[in-house]
């Protein structure tokens, strides 16, 4: 493939490397010594620079695979640490937990939210939400509203407010956040995005949420 020319290491160990930095939850540091140790001299660095070629490819790959999605979302943030500040990582899932969509963003304001949920909306623009459940964030009614009069979200979308509901999604965060503590947090917002792309996508594999996967 050209996207791998001039690689000194073949292809199959390439992706290996990006797989399981993405599926485990382990340092490059370590990922390089698990690779010595089956005979793969390769750095921590070199790893790194995989990382952030080619899990972003893999991401836009998969995502023509992502499939439906209940018309039921779940919204939410978590807090991710770049560059030694706190950044909100905007995420959606269906009712069943399924990953909708996600975007790394500097602030948690009506832009912000506004920006993520037109994503979300482009990216799921067959199956349009019914409802929408967030926290009491205040921001959120109002990036709704700004989409409903946009003609980008349709009028008779209900956006609930519900903690019970939005456990489906704090849960999903668990299980994210697992995945990024090992890295104590990233130098800038791009390699931040797509090491997250890298995590999100093997998720979305490893929990058979994808058309390539047999329920």
């Amino acid at each position: 493939m050209s996207m791998f020319k001039r690689r000194r290491f073949p292809v199959e160990i390439i992706l290996v490397c990006v797989r399981w930095y993405c599926k485990y939850g382990i340092t490059y540091r370590d990922l390089a010594e698990m690779m010595q140790e089956r005979g793969v001299e390769v750095d921590a660095s070199t790893i790194f620079r995989w990382m952030q070629r080619y899990a972003p490819e893999l991401e836009k790959r998969i995502r023509w695979y992502q499939g439906y999605r209940s018309s039921s979302w779940r919204v939410d943030e978590i807090y991710v640490k770049v560059g030694g500040q706190w950044k909100y990582l905007f995420r959606a899932v269906d009712k069943h937990g399924r990953l909708i969509d996600y975007m790394l963003l500097d602030r948690r304001n009506t832009c912000a939210a506004h920006r993520f949920l037109g994503k979300a909306l482009k990216t799921m623009r067959n199956w349009p939400p019914h409802s929408i459940t967030t926290d009491k964030l205040g921001s959120y009614p109002k990036a709704i509203g700004r989409l409903q009069h946009e003609g980008k979200l349709p009028q008779d979308t209900k956006h609930r407010t519900s903690k019970y509901l939005n456990n489906i999604i704090e849960a999903d965060h668990g299980g994210l956040k697992r995945v990024i503590r090992p890295t104590r947090g990233f130098q800038t917002m791009r390699t931040a995005s797509a090491t997250i792309k890298g995590f999100e996508v093997m998720r979305m594999i490893r929990r058979r949420h994808c058309l390539l996967c047999k329920a």
